[in-house]
């Protein structure tokens, strides 16, 4: 995995102009910039892992706690493990005060040992807490690899960097359900539960080559007054507010589809066998948006990439929900997930862009920002997730309205900020 990660991203590096980085602080332990961006891909895919390789298994769990086949309650161990983001809050600020490295080393053994227990879990209940804990360590090395892309990084240059990551990190999407089935094969759904923390602990030693990149002569005192000055600039900042409600609502949209997707396919359309290959074609085209973002947010800068991505995001969205109206609840299953394909993937090339022009303006706070930035995207977007996955027992209606309206309110925000931002 990690052979094959560093020999894509030299490939993607090599395709574009050469970004400069800052003179790391202890030059014995630097890193190439390939290497770099590999072990930020392999870090974030934590998060993905912790919840892609497992969907295959949902229906093995449904059997093991006794539910019924239509039972939306194990969409509940994708919906806690978001909601662990909440942490990221605390975590950002900390990583201001401490520097990156030591949060991320708080991240890991939490994200471990919560998925680990998670696997052994003897009821839904505590198995949907052992998952909120690996949350919550998932949310410590996603705020503090954010945190240090946006160190090293600003603007246009942090939305390519970004999306370089994300291309990589996208992979695990397309693998994931495959790896999944084929443990459920030979053994039991609980390694398959084991399999990311697994992945986990191998990324932690990798990660002891990451050096620090928030010197201490830029961290702020932990003190309440200082703290609540963060955050009322971070909050108070209307560009910050305005790219974190659009990645917010395109997000709610984003956790409907992955906790759901495997009882959609299975249930819903009644063809549980195609659900694997589904999910995979749809991470492919989503990580194929996220390199071809590289090169819009390049061209054409990062605002107004997330202006037009947003409108065609709509546009979809609309004709999807026009199709659902005419052909009947669900469509055919054909159109319907091409829809969520080309949704997803449009999703996935505005959030680069749309995290760059948050975090932009707060280089200083970037820790406590991109903290706040992901525990209101994460926490916020999965709970309106949550609550749109129980409206759809028999049906998709919900989760297609609820693109339109994303698609809507988000494209009056980043079209809002027009007069604004032009670059």
């Amino acid at each position: 995995m990690r052979f094959e990660c560093r020999r894509l991203a030299l490939h993607l590096v090599n395709t574009y102009p050469p970004i400069p980085m800052k003179q790391a602080r202890h030059p014995y332990l630097s890193m190439s910039k390939t290497e770099y961006i590999c072990l930020s891909a392999a870090i974030m895919m934590l998060t993905a892992l912790g919840i892609d390789i497992m969907l295959p298994a949902l229906g093995a769990l449904r059997i093991h706690f006794g539910l019924r086949p239509d039972s939306t309650a194990t969409a509940n161990i994708i919906v806690f493990f978001f909601m662990g983001q909440v942490a990221q809050l605390v975590f950002g600020i900390l990583s201001d005060r401490f520097g990156r490295l030591r949060v991320l080393r708080i991240g890991f053994p939490l994200y471990i040992l919560g998925g680990v227990a998670a696997a052994y879990a003897p009821t839904l209940l505590l198995m949907c807490a052992a998952r909120f804990i690996a949350g919550v360590g998932a949310s410590a090395v996603f705020t503090t690899t954010i945190a240090g892309v946006r160190d090293r990084f600003a603007g246009d240059q942090m939305a390519r960097t970004l999306s370089l990551i994300f291309t990589i990190f996208l992979f695990t999407p397309i693998a994931a359900p495959f790896v999944g089935i084929a443990l459920l094969s030979a053994a039991s759904w609980r390694v398959v539960f084991l399999t990311p923390p697994l992945f986990g602990l191998l990324v932690f030693f990798w990660s002891f080559r990451l050096t620090e990149s928030h010197p201490a002569e830029k961290r702020t005192r932990l003190r309440a007054i200082s703290i609540q000055q963060a955050l009322r600039q971070v909050i108070g900042n209307r560009t910050f507010m305005r790219y974190t409600t659009i990645t917010t609502l395109l997000f709610s949209g984003l956790s409907v589809y992955v906790s759901g997707s495997e009882r959609m396919v299975g249930e819903l359309y009644g063809r549980p066998g195609l659900f694997a290959w589904i999910f995979a074609a749809i991470g492919l085209v989503m990580s194929l948006s996220a390199l071809f973002n590289a090169r819009l947010a390049a061209k054409y800068g990062a605002a107004k990439s997330v202006r037009y991505l947003l409108l065609a995001y709509t546009v979809v969205s609309a004709l999807l929900l026009m199709i659902t109206c005419i052909d009947g609840d669900p469509p055919g299953m054909f159109v319907f997930f091409t829809c969520i394909g080309a949704l997803m993937a449009i999703n996935l090339a505005i959030e680069p862009n749309s995290s760059a022009l948050a975090l932009e303006p707060l280089g200083e706070t970037a820790g406590i920002a991109a903290s706040v930035y992901g525990t209101i995207f994460f926490f916020a977007g999965s709970l309106i997730g949550a609550l749109i996955g129980q409206l759809m027992v028999h049906s998709v209606m919900p989760l297609v309205i609820s693109f339109f309206l994303f698609g809507i309110t988000g494209t009056a925000l980043a079209w809002g900020d027009g007069g604004r931002r032009n670059h």
